[in-house]
């Protein structure tokens, strides 16, 4: 009667891990489940020092904080300021496709600078229920910022 039961057992546990196997003999292996971001290079670098506002790594960790604060002086406190501004950010990152000239659709496209990380690390922005997801092409960034920002240090 023990040995039956040992059987039966053991034949349950051999049955769940070949349906186990079966099922994730399909799943895809982990580098395949979702592709590491490529975002887009940006069009110019900042400076010659460096390619953004701030350093790679600072502003990959913390770009979030820096716009929320920037927001928050601006939405609240009435400071207007270029640095760390989201409008700058779009106009030298969003780049447009190689092949049709189209910039891509932050609600649609992968290739949307914010997006491919964003969709990556599933964190969803808002900040283009308000702010423009393409670039203003009438206007270069980098100059523009140089010029606001040494015209508000004289004042």
């Amino acid at each position: 009667m023990k040995v039956r039961y040992l059987l039966n057992i053991l034949g349950k546990l051999c049955l769940g891990l070949l349906l186990s196997l079966a099922v994730n003999a399909n799943e895809p292996t982990s580098m395949q489940r979702v592709p590491i971001p490529d975002p887009p290079k940006a069009l110019e670098n900042f400076s010659t020092e460096q390619p953004c506002v701030e350093p790679i790594d600072i502003i990959r960790r913390n770009h979030g904080s820096l716009l929320k604060h920037r927001r928050n002086d601006t939405m609240y406190r009435g400071v207007r300021t270029t640095q760390y501004s989201l409008a700058a950010c779009i106009n030298c990152h969003v780049t447009p496709d190689a092949i049709t000239g189209n910039y891509p659709s932050i609600s649609q496209d992968s290739e949307h600078f914010c997006r491919s990380c964003h969709s990556y690390v599933a964190v969803t922005i808002d900040c283009f229920q308000c702010h423009a997801s393409k670039p203003d092409t009438s206007v270069n960034v980098i100059n523009s910022i140089n010029i606001l920002d040494t015209s508000r240090a004289s004042q």
